[in-house]
């Protein structure tokens, strides 16, 4: 009984490598897939799809697709800035009086 269980691990392991693997040649991704590259729920994509938080299309108005450089995007998104980078911005804008963003031309 161990035997087979370890034997069923091993096989669900190599099935998520093969599936990873695959997820580097592709550029349009299933649900299924996305799920697996985000690390989020089908459920929990799906109901992202709904709200329209999430980038996806579907060319047949059935099936879902996700473009991954998209996908990978949206992971990047609102990135939050280290204690040092704050700390730096912050003795900028002591310096020099100025938040360091554009300048408005008149």
């Amino acid at each position: 009984m161990l035997i087979n269980m370890q034997n069923d691990e091993i096989i669900s392991k190599l099935e998520e490598i093969r599936q990873l693997t695959l997820l580097n040649t592709k550029k349009a991704l299933t649900l299924s897939e996305t799920a697996l590259l985000t690390s989020l729920s089908k459920s929990h994509i799906y109901k992202m799809c709904m709200l329209k938080k999430i980038p996806y299309f579907k060319p047949n108005g059935k099936l879902t697709y996700f473009d991954k450089d998209e996908i990978t995007a949206w992971m990047l998104q609102n990135r939050i800035s280290t204690s040092a980078e704050i700390e730096a911005k912050a003795i900028n804008y002591v310096v020099t009086g100025k938040k360091g963003g554009k300048k408005w031309k008149e």
